[in-house]
């Protein structure tokens, strides 16, 4: 290659350099120029948006104010309306009092002049007293001038004039009191009656809670216990009942304070031991069939008492309650039994006093109906009794007569305390309830402990197995007055401290002695 193509090639390299370069300069100076007319676009359109917020903005705390103060106006205006009422009031107030004073004032000048004419009179009346006085003086001398009688003569005279006249008007009144009395005896000796038969009233309540199952031999217990004791826990699963095997030979115990599971289980488990086979299987048959007997014994039971006592429409829970207590027991006392009985004793009771004996035996017979729930109901019985007879439709009186009879609830008539006397009277005869030797003696060493307790009291007998009480006092501490007092102080702690069937007679002895040698 020639010195001139080099050049001519170096000269057009320089040219194409140089064009490059001018072609650059010219693009970049137009992105700048692009790029400045894009960012005063965004700094117009940010300026208008910047004006746009702060013109809402204005508008927004304007609104606000706007609200405020319209809100402040509203308050300000209830708070004059408060403020104007308040002064109405006090207002009234004032004019209230004020027209109050103005009528003190009056009365108080009112009763400045009362008082006044008041002096006045009281003056006057005694310048009158003193002419009365003279006056009567007056007369006096001339009554006993013309009588020829003296002042004490005339006296005597008018009192015994006033002793006839009163003779008179007492016997009068007498004869009054008397055709009363006869108007009203019926009815106050059936009071009387019935008051002095309550105070025989009693309350008992211990019963039986085992029964003893004769078994051939002692070979029959390990059969009722079962291989690893499923025999007796199938039993007492069944029928809730604890049976009680012990070293006592040819006997087993069933201990449970439901009476009618207690039958139930005594005759399902008799029935086992008659049978032979008993296996769990073999022992929930045996008792479903026991309870089922049992059902129909209790129903049949009822409707026969019902019958026997001559009680009509009687609901058929009771019914059921009335079967139930054949197998209820109170210190010995068969409850059924003793419910009848009392059914009776009201019955003639009521007769007696002219009341209505149906009426009377029937509350008698169901005085005790909640004795058959209290092991499935918490509270007494003659509350729970109560209830059941009233939700059973009873008659009121009856109700009554069932939640009285202990008493509980207060008395509405005359039939509760006949109730809680012919309770008491079946209760209390000989036989009718059996006591442990133990318990009676705790109860006749009470009864003495209660007596001697009392100053004064020298020595205590309780006599006629403990139906009274016999309390020799030294007369030298103790007068007649306060041995009456006593003898009513021990009979109201007896009362409070002592369980006892029946009543309780205490009888206060005091002996004073005077010795004196004739010489």
């Amino acid at each position: 290659m020639t010195l001139f193509q080099i050049g001519i090639a170096v000269g057009v390299g320089i040219l194409l350099s140089l064009v490059f370069w001018f072609l650059q300069v010219r693009v970049g100076r137009g992105r700048v120029q692009s790029a400045q007319n894009v960012a005063s676009k965004i700094i117009d359109e940010a300026k208008k948006e910047a004006e746009t917020r702060k013109k809402e903005a204005t508008l927004e705390a304007k609104d606000e104010w706007f609200k405020a103060k319209e809100k402040f106006d509203r308050e300000t205006e209830q708070k004059k309306q408060e403020i104007q009422k308040l002064e109405k009031r006090v207002t009234d107030k004032e004019a209230s009092l004020n027209r109050r004073v103005d009528l003190l004032d009056k009365k108080d000048a009112e009763n400045d002049q009362k008082e006044t004419e008041l002096k006045r009179r009281e003056e006057g009346l005694r310048s009158r007293e003193g002419e009365l006085a003279d006056l009567i003086d007056r007369q006096n001398v001339q009554l006993e001038r013309i009588a020829g009688l003296t002042t004490s003569e005339a006296k005597a005279i008018l009192m015994t004039n006033l002793e006839e006249e009163a003779r008179h008007e007492a016997a009068k009144q007498l004869r009054a009191i008397r055709d009363e009395t006869k108007r009203t005896a019926e009815k106050e000796a059936k009071k009387i009656v019935t008051l002095a038969i309550q105070r025989c009233a009693a309350d008992h309540s211990a019963e039986t809670t085992v029964s003893v199952i004769t078994i051939p031999n002692d070979e029959m217990k390990g059969r009722i216990i079962g291989r690893e004791g499923r025999n007796i826990r199938a039993f007492e699963q069944a029928t809730g009942i604890d049976v009680i095997i012990d070293d006592t030979p040819g006997a087993v115990v069933l201990s449970g304070f439901d009476p009618v599971r207690r039958e139930i289980a005594r005759a399902s488990l008799d029935r086992l031991i008659s049978d032979g086979r008993i296996h769990p299987g073999r022992i929930e048959e045996v008792v479903q069939k026991a309870s089922k007997e049992m059902d129909e014994k209790i129903i049949d039971l009822g409707e026969r008492t019902t019958l026997e006592m001559g009680t009509v429409g009687v609901h058929e829970r009771i019914v059921k309650l009335l079967g139930r207590l054949h197998y209820r027991t109170s210190y010995g006392q068969n409850v059924l039994a003793h419910s009848k009985e009392v059914a009776w004793l009201c019955g003639i009771m009521a007769a007696e006093l002219r009341l209505d004996e149906t009426l009377a035996k029937r509350a008698g017979l169901l005085h005790d109906i909640g004795k058959a729930l209290t092991h499935e109901v918490e509270g007494l019985h003659s509350l729970i009794g109560g209830d059941v007879a009233e939700k059973c439709n009873e008659n009121k009186l009856i109700v009554n007569a069932i939640r009285a009879h202990h008493d509980d609830v207060e008395p509405i008539s005359l039939y509760v305390p006949i109730v809680q006397a012919a309770d008491a009277i079946s209760g209390a005869r000989p036989g009718a309830r059996g006591e442990t030797i133990e318990t009676y003696v705790q109860r006749l060493e009470k009864l003495e402990d209660i007596a001697n307790s009392f100053k004064g009291v020298e020595k205590s007998f309780a006599i006629q197995a403990g139906r009274e009480v016999r309390i020799m006092v030294e007369g030298g501490i103790v007068t007649d007055d306060e041995a009456s007092n006593m003898s009513a102080s021990i009979a109201r702690k007896i009362e409070k401290e002592l369980e006892y069937p029946g009543q309780i007679k205490v009888t206060v002895i005091r002996e004073t002695r005077s010795v004196e040698y004739a010489r």
